[in-house]
């Protein structure tokens, strides 16, 4: 049962224990949609889509206890793939970093925050090429917001959020977030856009 509350013009729909059901739960399809863990690897798209791989990892981990959990995740940078870097704000790029066993012939699975025009997966697709050849590529979002602009869609969601154009979906974690004002734990928030 999702917790749904309302601050100010904006509200909670996904709290800290409805993340970690849905990253729970999408472990368990990307084990089963791999026949187990063998091959895989977890990539994380910054900044939020690398702490939910490795807390996806993790969550594989605990359901196969021969995964070292730690040795299958990385973080791919797409900051100079994108298409849009001239109405972005300045970013610094990150760094990729890859799992020793590298990419290729592995089933990837690019892992983000929120899903929504599609142009960030494509970026990451385009990051990949350079980087080698997996054998297939999968996508994990914790939150797919619809709006898409490219043929893009997601093989693992933790929630589907119908929003409307104006509306910004933030995704909160310790990780990368701390805690701020009204909060002190991880959740997605849907803010109106004054």
């Amino acid at each position: 049962m999702s917790s749904e509350t309302a601050v100010g013009a904006s509200r909670v729909v996904m709290s800290a224990a409805d993340i970690d059901r849905a990253l729970t739960r999408i472990a368990h399809e990307i084990l089963e949609a791999n026949k187990g863990s063998r091959d895989l690897i977890l990539l994380g798209i910054p900044r939020r889509g690398f702490p939910l791989a490795q807390r996806l990892a993790l969550k594989l981990g605990a359901a196969d206890p021969d995964l070292d959990a730690a040795a299958i995740v990385g973080q791919l940078d797409v900051t100079m793939f994108r298409d849009d870097l001239a109405r972005q704000p300045t970013r610094a790029p990150e760094r990729t970093k890859l799992p020793a066993s590298g990419i290729d012939n592995k089933v990837v699975v690019l892992v983000d925050d929120v899903l929504y025009s599609g142009r960030t997966i494509r970026a990451a697709l385009d990051a990949l090429v350079d980087l080698g050849r997996p054998r297939v590529v999968r996508l994990a979002v914790l939150a797919d917001r619809g709006h898409r602009e490219l043929p893009i869609r997601a093989d693992h969601v933790g929630k589907n959020l119908p929003t409307a154009s104006a509306e910004k979906v933030r995704v909160r974690l310790c990780e990368t977030d701390g805690a701020g004002p009204g909060w002190t734990a991880d959740e997605v928030v849907i803010e109106a856009n004054a």
